[in-house]
C-alpha cells in the first residue's frame, strides 16, 4: 500500500473520526450518517478513500452495507497512532457516545418488534421454519444435563421441553413480553429462571452454564461476534454449546417483515467466531426451510478461555 495514499487518507479530521467509530463499533451507512450527522454522499465518499487506503472495510449483507475500520497492508502502525491521538480529541467522546446512542436505539427498537409478536410467535416461526422442527433436533444435539441456558429463548418453548430432562433451565431474553408468555406455560421452581438482558451483556456469572444453546437470534445483535464472545464467558470450560442460525442469503423480506439486521452468516465466518471465542471440536449441519433459506446448525465445546 502506498504511504503517500495512507497519509492522504488521515489529512482530514471527519475521516480521522470515522476511524475512531468505526474502530470501536461495525455500523451500516445509515448508521455512520446518524453518528456524524452529514449527508449520505459525503460519509460515502470518505468511507471510500478510507477503504481505498485499507483503514476501512466493507462488508456487503443483502442490500445493505457493514464498515469496519481494518488494519492490513501495512496500515496496523498508522492505525494504532490515529486511535492512540483521537483519544484526545473531545469530538472523539462525543462521536462514541453517539454511536453507542444509535445501537442502543437499535436494539430498542428490536425489544419493541418482538413485543409487539409476541403473542403471535408460534405462526410466524411455522413462515420461515417450515415443517423442520429445529427445536427438536437442538434437543437431539444437547448432550450436558446439568444447567442449560437459552440465549434468546423467546416465549421459552424450548425450555419448556428441556426443563424436565436438565438439572436446571435459564432463559434469557430482551423482551419483557416474550419473558411473560415464557412464565406462563414454563413448570414453576428452583430449576427454571427467566432473566432479563442483553445477549452482548448477559445476565449471567462466568461458567455459569454447562450448555448454551444460541437459536436464531444472531442475526438481530448489533455485533454477532460479541454475543458469540459473551456465549463463551458464561459456559464454563468443557461445556457444549449448540448454535443455529440463517446461512447468509439475500432475502431482504427478512428485514423488513422479521426485523432481521442481518441477512445470516457464511458458515466460514461462524466458525471462526467460535474459534475465536475458545470453542472447538465444531460440527455444522445445514438445514433446508422455507422461502429459500437454510439454517446452519453448529455444536461445538468450550476448551479454553478467550484473550
Amino acid at each position: 500500500m502506498n504511504l503517500l495514499t495512507q497519509t492522504k487518507a488521515l489529512a482530514d479530521e471527519t475521516r480521522l473520526r470515522l476511524l475512531g467509530v468505526l474502530a470501536r463499533h461495525e455500523l451500516n451507512v445509515g448508521e455512520v450518517v446518524q453518528v456524524m450527522g452529514m449527508g449520505q454522499s459525503r460519509i460515502s465518499r470518505h468511507l471510500k478513500i478510507l477503504m481505498d487506503a485499507g483503514f476501512v472495510t466493507c462488508q456487503r449483507n443483502g442490500l445493505w452495507a457493514f464498515y469496519s475500520a481494518r488494519a492490513d497492508n501495512g496500515t496496523q502502525p498508522l492505525l494504532q497512532a490515529v486511535l492512540a491521538g483521537l483519544a484526545e480529541m473531545p469530538a472523539h467522546r462525543g462521536d462514541l457516545d453517539l454511536a453507542a446512542q444509535v445501537l442502543s436505539d437499535r436494539r430498542t427498537s428490536t425489544v419493541r418488534f418482538f413485543d409487539e409478536i409476541a403473542a403471535d410467535w408460534n405462526r410466524l416461526s411455522r413462515e420461515v421454519l417450515g415443517e423442520f422442527d429445529l427445536n427438536g433436533t437442538i434437543r437431539v444435539k444437547l448432550r450436558e444435563r446439568g444447567t442449560v441456558v437459552d440465549l434468546g429463548c423467546g416465549p421459552g418453548h424450548l425450555l419448556g421441553e428441556l426443563a424436565d430432562r436438565t438439572g436446571r433451565v435459564i432463559g434469557v431474553d430482551n423482551s419483557p413480553r416474550m419473558l411473560e408468555a415464557a412464565s406462563r406455560h414454563l413448570p414453576e421452581g428452583e430449576g427454571v429462571s427467566l432473566r432479563l438482558g442483553d445477549l452482548e451483556h448477559l445476565p449471567l456469572r462466568d461458567g455459569e452454564a454447562d450448555a448454551v444453546i444460541m437459536s436464531m437470534v444472531l442475526h438481530h445483535l448489533s455485533s454477532p461476534q460479541a454475543g458469540i464472545a459473551e456465549m463463551g464467558r458464561v459456559v464454563r470450560p468443557g461445556g457444549q454449546v449448540v448454535v443455529a442460525d440463517f446461512c447468509i442469503h439475500g432475502n431482504e423480506i427478512m428485514r423488513t417483515r422479521y426485523g432481521d439486521r442481518w441477512l445470516g452468516f457464511a458458515a466460514d465466518d461462524l466458525e471462526a467466531w467460535m474459534a475465536r471465542a475458545g470453542f472447538q471440536g465444531q460440527a455444522c449441519e445445514r438445514h433446508p426451510v422455507n422461502m429459500g433459506l437454510t439454517v446452519l446448525l453448529v455444536t461445538a465445546r468450550r476448551t479454553q478461555y478467550s484473550n
